[in-house]
């Protein structure tokens, strides 16, 4: 896969081309991409996802301070190389380039600048300066412009129709065997491990305190969870809590991240480690002594395990 920032240099042969922001790169957005390689091996051309940085809101609404993204841009880049993609744009999204109608952007850019033969869009797609830029317009574009168009239906998992919206909802919510079905993939953080209170050290259940990668990242609700975690490429068990302790950190909401990883006694200190989301064990709540406190944790470990143990035989058999 070919990553472009700008178009000085870019070229494919036949491009079949699709546009958006991809949050999250779920199953939704792999039924488009997937359609995308077929028909761009139909015709003997390439496929191209054109997206943007930053995030379209961050520039049309800057006062907004409630954006919460499924992904950074780092893991939408993974994502897209595994889709099996040729080529990926990510365009500066500059207050000039807002104010393009959509038929400027179409004009100038997908078939001026790119030379789009074929444009892929899913159910739901508008763009462009005032979402002027849906189904019937991209139609009536597609034959005075010379090229093809398709739109795909939604996709739809146990009768509800896929969206990062519906997505962001599950993972506020600790529902990750919703969140997970719909993303294709358990739901991951990214960070670097920072110093904390060290209070669990002192009652046998140490923590890793993790500030995210990116203050933009969704960070699920309050609450304790089973999770995996990627330490120096190897993998452990883990159980992790997201409370409300008013720290400064750069996490969404600043709320705190602390995983205890099992059986587990390195120093990790400023480094950068993978979690990932499989299930809410329980609210966070309040402890009236420290010894009751070790008695959940000691519950709430045998919880995580019995977790994995299942999943684990379920997936074996």
């Amino acid at each position: 896969m070919k990553i472009h920032r700008d178009l000085n240099s870019f070229h494919a042969h036949n491009p079949v081309l699709t546009v958006g922001t991809f949050d999250g790169v779920h199953l939704g957005h792999r039924k488009i991409i997937d359609r995308m390689n077929e028909l761009a091996a139909r015709i003997g051309g390439e496929s191209v996802i054109f997206t943007f940085d930053p995030h379209p809101r961050k520039v049309i609404a800057p006062e907004e301070t409630n954006l919460r993204l499924l992904t950074t841009q780092n893991e939408k880049i993974e994502l897209f190389e595994q889709s099996g993609i040729d080529h990926l744009i990510i365009y500066p999204f500059t207050p000039e380039f807002a104010q393009l109608s959509y038929g400027e952007f179409v004009e100038q850019i997908l078939i001026g600048q790119i030379h789009t033969k074929y444009l892929v869009v899913g159910y739901d797609h508008k763009f462009g300066k005032n979402r002027q830029g849906d189904f019937e317009f991209l139609k009536n574009s597609a034959g005075r412009l010379g090229f093809q168009i398709e739109k795909l239906d939604v996709l739809l998992m146990n009768e509800s129709n896929v969206s990062s919206t519906k997505i962001r909802e599950a993972i506020q919510h600790g529902n990750f065997e919703v969140a997970n079905a719909f993303l294709g993939y358990p739901f991951t953080l990214h960070g670097s491990v920072v110093e904390g209170q060290k209070l669990g050290r002192k009652i046998q259940f140490p923590t890793a305190n993790i500030d995210t990668s990116d203050p933009d990242k969704i960070v699920p609700g309050y609450g304790v969870y089973a999770v995996k975690v990627k330490v120096r490429d190897q993998i452990y068990l883990g159980m992790l809590n997201i409370g409300s302790r008013p720290t400064v950190n750069n996490n969404a909401d600043h709320r705190s991240i602390e995983v205890n990883i099992f059986n587990f006694d390195l120093d990790i200190y400023a480094e950068f480690i993978e979690i990932s989301f499989f299930r809410k064990l329980r609210e966070e709540q309040k402890f009236s002594s420290i010894d009751e406190l070790k008695n959940q944790l000691a519950k709430d470990k045998i919880a995580t395990l019995n977790f994995f143990n299942t999943i684990e035989n379920i997936s074996g058999k």
